[in-house]
């Protein structure tokens, strides 16, 4: 199997090893945490069960996101990335255990809420920080390869901390002690991942070049003229941009079908009183999904090496508008489920390819900022599609006429990126492959 042969080809790298551990284990806490807001959020008899609701849900828990990204990309060209992952999960632990805490004492009040936001910021930090550490513990040809593996399985793990932060659901009485408990373990599997990020050397994921504490009070304060230098940068080298742009429309897209697939699988093909019902629906959708990132993880490396990353990016946004060309006809759950799929492996065969584009045509002194824009774009993109969802989507979650539109913008991203892709001189692209 290829995942089992790419593995093995970076297994000898030590460090590799050690940054990969911390993904997993980070992001399996970061699923425990996210399953318990989507059951508070989304999946409550009271909440969200409406286009407005859920749309306005994700709006308000993605916007600090956007928020926090351009702070990041300051702070990750300039702090060691290994302190900010060991420093970054000891806050979540802290954050996550105070949240437990008011939910045993007062319940669900404004403060979980806004500890809540606090918590996915620091995680969409610790994200990008993985991201730009990624390049100085593996590099050549072993990158694409690594770039294949960690995001899909740092999902996998994901998904499988929120697997069991659903089972504890079912096994504990409902209460406020079962949603404490879930919220507890996951602080404790939050420290682990600071205690393995602790065995990393302090210096090894860079930056190579660190401010002091007056030189990043300066660079916070012109933090303006920082992005629009990494942004010039990344104009300049060309494919980042360009690939960060496809992104941001891949997303845009995918965050109507996602809203519209989670209404579907709560009013459409459940019972809208039945919440448990519909939670189990879109498990289900999401596990379909899952199938889609494994099935990237398989595929990439042995279909990008062979066509590229752009033609293959081409390739995953033909499949997506396909994936949302079928449901114009059909919404039954066999074949959402299957959709569901296609497009998963759209959409994290897209981000692999996408990643490594990145990574290796941005120099290292900008690759905090460019993932940080990255993290900017990503997170935008999905509350533009809440906006969306909400002015066009009805509740039931399903309109021929929007499907139809999702497949010719997919299919439109296609022969954009496409056309744009040849028109890159082969030198400059040669260069970019050379750094």
């Amino acid at each position: 199997m290829q995942v089992i042969d790419d593995l093995k080809a970076l297994w000898p790298l030590r460090d590799f090893r050690k940054l990969f551990a911390v993904r997993l284990v980070s992001q399996c806490g970061d699923g425990m945490f996210q399953v318990g807001l989507a059951t508070l959020f989304f999946f409550s008899p009271e909440k969200a069960s409406t286009a407005v609701g859920v749309a306005t849900a994700f709006a308000v828990l993605l916007l600090p996101f956007t928020i926090v990204g351009p702070w990041a990309g300051v702070l990750l060209d300039r702090w060691r990335r290994r302190q900010v992952l060991l420093y970054g999960n000891l806050t979540r632990v802290v954050v996550t255990s105070v949240i437990a805490l008011v939910m045993v004492t007062q319940g669900a009040t404004p403060l979980v809420y806004v500890l809540a936001l606090v918590n996915l910021s620091i995680n969409r930090f610790l994200l990008a920080a993985l991201s730009a550490s990624l390049p100085r513990v593996v590099d050549g040809p072993l990158l694409l390869t690594a770039n294949s593996l960690t995001p899909t399985l740092g999902t996998a793990a994901s998904v499988a901390g929120g697997g069991i932060g659903f089972l504890l659901g079912m096994v504990l009485p409902t209460g406020r002690v079962r949603d404490a408990s879930a919220l507890v373990l996951a602080a404790a599997v939050m420290a682990c991942a600071a205690a393995l990020a602790a065995r990393i050397g302090r210096d090894r994921l860079g930056p190579e070049a660190r401010a002091d504490a007056a030189q990043l009070r300066a660079a916070l304060g012109t933090l303006a003229r920082g992005l629009v230098a990494g942004a010039r940068h990344l104009v300049e080298r060309r494919t980042p941009a360009r690939a960060l742009g496809i992104m941001a429309v891949h997303r845009f897209l995918y965050g109507v079908v996602f809203i519209a697939s989670l209404l579907i699988s709560r009013n459409l093909l459940s019972d809208p009183l039945d919440a448990n019902a519909g939670l189990a629906t879109f498990a289900s959708v999401l596990g379909a999904s899952g199938v889609g990132f494994f099935a990237a993880v398989i595929l990439t490396p042995v279909v990008t090496p062979k066509v590229g990353p752009h033609t293959w990016i081409v390739l995953c946004l033909t499949l997506a508008a396909v994936s949302q060309a079928v449901l114009v006809a059909w919404y039954s759950l066999p074949v959402i489920l299957v959709a569901a799929a296609a497009l998963g492996l759209a959409a994290q065969g897209a981000k692999i390819a996408v990643d490594t584009i990145v990574q290796r045509d941005t120099d290292d002194a900008f690759r905090g900022r460019a993932f940080a824009i990255y993290d900017v774009l990503y997170n935008a993109a999905f509350v533009g599609a809440a906006a969306l969802a909400a002015a066009l989507l009805p509740d039931t979650g399903y309109s021929r006429a929007l499907f139809a539109a999702l497949a010719a913008g997919y299919a439109a991203g296609a022969v954009v990126y496409g056309a744009a892709s040849r028109r890159t001189p082969a030198r400059v692209e040669l260069e970019r492959q050379a750094v």
